[in-house]
Formats: structure tokens, sequence, C-alpha cells
């Protein structure tokens, strides 16, 4: 029977640091990462495909969008992962898809700051508390023991003061912040996910040495920074190729010219590669946009089933 791996097998299997080192050899590496391919189910429902295949695995991500699932008690994104065998083609696992990549992608981020936040970065901000927010916390202070407050903001305090008790309960530092701006000046690393359609880090509250890690937009009309962020730093990306076609933090300042196609400098794979440089001095600012990328879900997934 074909091995399914609910959400708490996936959680228990990827061990941040053990997770992050399998990222840098998947990056290194590479595979075939077609584009994601997103079909309209009619009305606003919408199927994401996410392939990925190396020599040695083959899987796929679905995942299905489906707002009016809000009336019906049911999540709006469900997923699923099948990988399969490269050689035979012959299915290997089933995993929960939300699990798969609430892990990858605060794993990503947290090995983007390894090469992009400074080393004595001590305070770390997550703007946004839904899903993922508590697992972008947890990512960066299990790479980065340095780390000494945790602060999450959101639009509803009461949000923001949950997400807190449950990082405070895992032993993590945290507290809900009141006042976004005053935070953000003080932060060493600032983690955005959010659905925001626009600026919510504004570039003039950014101290010297201040890392930017954007993960809530995946589309072109989706944006957590204003120009002048964009403008201030360095600029890296999860993937070329996902990152200028699908985020408004990349797009928007391009079409304003307050960017240029050359300020987006290196993506991850250069960096673990060493091909490409990421901070460069102490008081660089340094931001990362990451879009997803089905590399990580595969590397996942393999290590998912690798541990058993």
């Amino acid at each position: 029977m074909l091995r399914f791996y609910a959400a708490e097998e996936v959680h228990a299997a990827l061990d941040y640091a053990r997770l992050a080192e399998a990222l840098v050899q998947a990056f290194a590496a590479g595979a075939q990462v077609p584009v994601r391919q997103a079909h309209s189910l009619g009305g606003s429902d919408t199927l994401l495909l996410m392939p990925a295949w190396n020599d040695a695995a083959l899987g796929v991500k679905l995942v299905t969008v489906m707002p009016g699932n809000s009336a019906r008690g049911v999540g709006t994104v469900q997923a699923i992962y099948v990988l399969l065998d490269r050689a035979t083609g012959e299915p290997l696992a089933l995993l929960d898809g939300e699990a798969l990549t609430l892990r990858r992608t605060a794993a990503t981020s947290a090995l983007a700051a390894r090469y992009l936040a400074r080393e004595d970065a001590q305070n770390l901000l997550v703007v946004g508390a839904g899903r993922l927010a508590p697992y972008l916390a947890s990512a960066h202070c299990a790479l980065r023991p340095a780390l000494r407050r945790v602060f999450v903001w959101s639009r509803d305090p009461a949000r923001a003061q949950t997400a807190a008790q449950w990082l405070r309960d895992l032993g993590l530092p945290a507290q809900a912040a009141a006042d976004l701006e005053a935070t953000a000046r003080e932060a060493h690393i600032i983690s955005c996910a959010t659905t925001a359609t626009s600026a919510v880090v504004h570039g003039a509250w950014l101290a010297p040495g201040t890392h930017l890690d954007l993960v809530g937009g995946f589309t072109p009309a989706m944006r957590e920074v204003d120009d002048a962020a964009a403008a201030r730093s360095r600029i890296v990306v999860d993937t070329y190729a996902g990152a200028l076609a699908e985020a408004g933090d990349l797009l928007a300042p391009l079409a304003s010219g307050a960017i240029r196609r050359e300020s987006v400098v290196a993506e991850l794979a250069e960096l673990v590669r060493g091909e490409k440089r990421g901070r460069t001095s102490a008081g660089e600012i340094t931001l990362f946009k990451s879009v997803g990328s089905a590399l990580e879900d595969l590397c996942a997934a393999s290590l998912v089933l690798k541990r058993g």
C-alpha cells in the first residue's frame, strides 16, 4: 500500500537544521523545475501544479485554491504531494502538502539569512500572523541561536498574541508587537508573511544592516515593501525564473524605475555554490524574495521518505 505521510509526520521528519543542509545540496545540484502551472477551474477556483525532478526522484505538488471553502468550513488552500521514483515512475509516497510547504518555505528563508543577515543579528520581527508566521520564526531561531528577541506583528493584535504564545510554548523569546514602525526600526531581520497588496514595511524605516525576508507575496499584484525598500537593498531571489515573473515586490519597482534588472544580484543556488556573494558589508541592507520553488518541495519530500 502506498505510504501516506500525515502533517504531524512531515513536521517531525523535517528538523530545520537538517532540512536546511539538504536544501543547500539540492540548490547546489539543481533540478528540472518547470514553471508553476495555474489552471482556472471556473469562478475563483484554481488548480496549481508544481513539478520537479532530479536523477533520483520525481515529484508534483497539487494545490487547490477555492475561496468558497470558507463558507463550507474547509480551508481555502488544500495541497498534497506525490513522490515517485525517477527511474521507474513508481509511486513512492503521498505527503501532506501544507505541512511540506510550511517547513520548506521557512527553512529556505532561514537558509538565505545565513548568507544575507548580519552574524550579530539579535532581533527578529515577523510581519503577519497567519499559518506560516510561527514556522518562519522557528526556522530563523533554529538556524540562528543568537537571536534573543522575536516580535510578531499583525493587523489583528489578537492573532499576533496567539502566534507569540505559540512560539513561547516552544521556548522562544517571543512577544506581540504593537507598533510596526518602531519595531521594524529596531529589527535586524524582518520576515514578512502577509497577503498584502500594498506596502506594509517601508524603506525609510530600515536601519543599516537590516535583512528583509519577503515570503508572502507570490503574484504581481501582491506587495509587502515599497519601492524605497527595494532601492536600498542588495536583492537576492530564490529563483530568477519565479521571482522575476511573479513577485510584485520586484516587478513594481522594476516598472517604476526604482530598481533595474541588475539590482537582482543573485539567486539562492549561486550563493550556496559560492558563485555570488551574499552580504558584502555590515551596513548593507539585504532583501531575499521568495515565491517558492518546486525544487524545495522535492528536496523536503525526499528527506521525509529517507527518514521513514
